[in-house]
């Protein structure tokens, strides 16, 4: 018996042990591939340094400072690829952008760059992280054999993430990046959406946008160009919930020329009370100089649209159907004017939406559907490819089942003064759809987030439509129908909103929910 428990004692021992010099060994690890600095690769034009970090999210990093920095989830190994653009060979950058014959040779330099300077980064990373491991075993047990036994263990380790990289590397991410930085900028390094739909699978295509256009930013830093207008695109620019908060007016305006949008899409609430002497406010939507497309929201009054009605621009959608830059788009304003929350609302959205979808049944599908509540959007499940909503101040993007896309915007305006109710700011978010100009669907879109009251931060993060043709479809027998009561069977008159502000219809008969206090 005492010989099964000295067994199991040295047996313990030896596991603790073991897991001890695995643990010393993984912490040296990390430490050397800590410090294993920056390896320098020129790529194309462009001088880099590269580095190797362990992180919990795999992403490779393109520093482009000043300007902003581009992130892509490349792989879902536990490590960080940060790439640093230091320096341009000017001379070299503007005849590889000017040369044809060069510029074609450009893919291939840039792969071939890339390769041997990852290369070189992954064998001084691999040759410094065995280094510390072995020090790091030998400093802690004195032993250079336990110490060989670290080393081995880390080696395994490193081979084991080296691996998983390779295996798990996506290409296309290179066509999604999340961009950080001056919002001036971000059009030119994130590239054009219409030819990264197009050349989805090309990757290296990919990089050579990015490195001509980092090197056009650096030779034009003073002036920033404008986003590069591709005519088979429509680009529209997709905002809500301005209440009244003039810094939104600044955002549009930066938004609607970086990106060279055709019109603005506004899905409501741009006033807080609906009160005449809020009217004001809307006249800077005559000098936006492109269509501003508007739909009633729940804190918008009658009063709130006739403002905006009369503003030049303006095309304001009440249940009615409007042709604007080459897309169909149907509107309509909600019926609930809630700024007091005390105040019982009167809309059921499941048959409101139901309701309105007579009018579609006059005027044929819409390619865009715009309204302000998503729970009344989602009830033009099917009639269109694309939806857009806004209210609850935050965005979301889901795709039904009848693959309707519902794009949810956040708050342009940071919720206006409801931006100081929260111990966080809400942050200020548009988006800049591209729709083809002969199929009229979406093809990309480009969520954009400035931070809220103090923040100076700006995130964009590109998103590509998977498949920009998918059939659209009613929703399957089996969804839930609208239920509450309804009486009459009112037609709705094209041209006509289906209630005025303070009038209540019949048919429409609801109690606020939680969405309405918080919005």
């Amino acid at each position: 018996m005492k010989f099964v428990h000295r067994s199991k004692a040295v047996i313990n021992s030896r596991t603790a042990r073991a897991a001890a010099v695995l643990l010393v060994a993984a912490v040296g690890a990390w430490l050397g591939i800590f410090l294993s600095g920056t390896v320098r690769a020129q790529i194309g034009p462009v001088e880099t340094g590269m580095s190797l970090r362990p992180a919990w999210n795999g992403e490779t990093v393109v520093d482009a400072s000043p300007l902003g920095t581009l992130t892509f989830r490349t792989h879902d190994a536990p490590l960080r690829l940060r790439i640093t653009l230091e320096n341009i060979d000017q001379d070299r950058a503007k005849a590889l952008i000017e040369d044809p014959r060069l510029a074609d040779r450009l893919p291939g330099l840039i792969e071939s760059d890339l390769l041997d300077g990852v290369r070189a980064l992954v064998i001084r990373s691999l040759l410094c992280a065995g280094a510390g491991a072995l020090i790091a075993v030998l400093m802690v047990f004195r032993r250079p054999r336990v110490a060989f036994a670290g080393l081995l263990a880390a080696a395994v380790g490193l081979a084991a993430t080296g691996a998983l990289a390779a295996l798990t590397f996506r290409p296309s991410s290179l066509v999604e990046p999340r961009y950080s930085g001056l919002i001036a900028a971000a059009p030119s390094l994130v590239g054009s959406a219409e030819s990264i739909v197009s050349r989805f699978e090309s990757y290296r295509s990919q990089l050579t946008k990015l490195v001509t256009n980092v090197s056009k930013l650096y030779d034009t830093v003073s002036t920033l160009p404008l986003y590069d207008t591709n005519p088979r695109t429509i680009r529209v620019l997709h905002i809500s919930d301005i209440h009244i908060n003039p810094i939104a007016w600044n955002v549009v305006r930066s938004l609607k020329d970086q990106f060279g949008v055709d019109m603005i899409i506004d899905t409501g609430d741009i006033s807080d009370h609906g009160t005449k002497a809020e009217n004001k406010f809307v006249d800077e939507i005559g000098r936006l100089g492109v269509p501003y497309v508007y739909v009633r929201g729940n804190h918008d009054s009658m009063t709130t649209q006739k403002a905006v009605e009369k503003q030049k621009n303006s095309v304001v959608l009440d249940n009615t159907t409007e042709t604007v830059a080459g897309l169909k788009i149907y509107g309509l304003g909600d019926p609930r004017f809630t700024p007091d929350k005390s105040v019982a609302t009167d809309s059921d959205p499941a048959v409101l939406s139901q309701f309105a979808r007579s009018h579609l049944g006059q005027v044929g599908s819409p390619d865009v559907i715009a309204v302000h509540d998503p729970d009344v959007g989602k009830g033009f499940s099917g009639v269109a490819p694309l939806i857009l909503a806004g209210h609850t101040h935050a965005r979301k993007t889901t795709l039904l089942p009848s693959g309707t896309r519902l794009l949810v915007q956040g708050s342009t305006g940071g919720a206006g003064l409801r931006a100081l109710e929260h111990a966080q700011p809400t942050p200020v978010q548009a988006s800049v759809l591209y729709f083809d100009r002969e199929t009229k669907r979406m093809q990309a879109w480009d969520d954009i987030t400035l931070g809220g009251l103090g923040e100076q931060s700006v995130y964009i993060q590109r998103h590509v439509e998977p498949d920009p043709q998918r059939m659209i479809s009613p929703e399957p027998a089996n969804a839930p129908s609208p239920t509450g009561p309804v009486t009459g069977t009112p037609t709705p008159t094209t041209g006509q909103p289906l209630w005025h502000q303070g009038q209540s219809s019949p048919m429409l008969q609801r109690s606020p929910t939680e969405g309405d206090r918080e919005s």
